[in-house]
Order: structure tokens, then sequence, then C-alpha cells
């Protein structure tokens, strides 16, 4: 789980880096990527992802486990 979080994540982190390339809204405010808007955005989505790993890592420890079927009992009716 942590490591698709962790992939995820570098999705969007690349994902943000070409918007600020590409969109000129963005491009304008960050041209060398090395200015305040660019800083604050990337770690904004890290935040987010930190928080959102986290909580899905607390859910999934959380919950109980499943029944698990009896060993030894058979998958299929006995037939007659």
């Amino acid at each position: 789980m942590v490591c698709a979080a962790l992939a995820l994540y570098f999705n969007v982190f690349v994902l943000v880096v070409q918007l600020f390339e590409k969109v000129p809204a963005l491009k304008a405010l960050a041209p060398t990527q090395k200015e305040p808007p660019f800083l604050v955005s990337q770690l904004v989505v890290l935040a987010l992802f930190v928080g959102l790993t986290i909580v899905a890592v607390k859910r999934s420890h959380s919950e109980p486990a499943s029944a698990a079927p009896a060993v030894g009992r058979a998958a299929w009716p006995a037939s007659s």
C-alpha cells in the first residue's frame, strides 16, 4: 500500500512539474521552478499524500481479518 502511494506521488510530482512547464499562466508564476508558487504546490502535494497514506495504512490495520476457511474442509459438497 505504501509503495503504491509512493508511486502515485511520484507520478503526481511529475504532473505538477509538467504543468508548470507547459501551462503559460503557471510558467509565468515560476519560470525556473525554484520560485515559491512551485515549491508551495509541491509541498501541498507531498503533505496530501503523506496524510492520505497514513490514513490508508491505519484503516487497513484496524479492519478485522476476514474469517479464513477451515482447513481440511472440502470446497464442494460431497456427492451421494
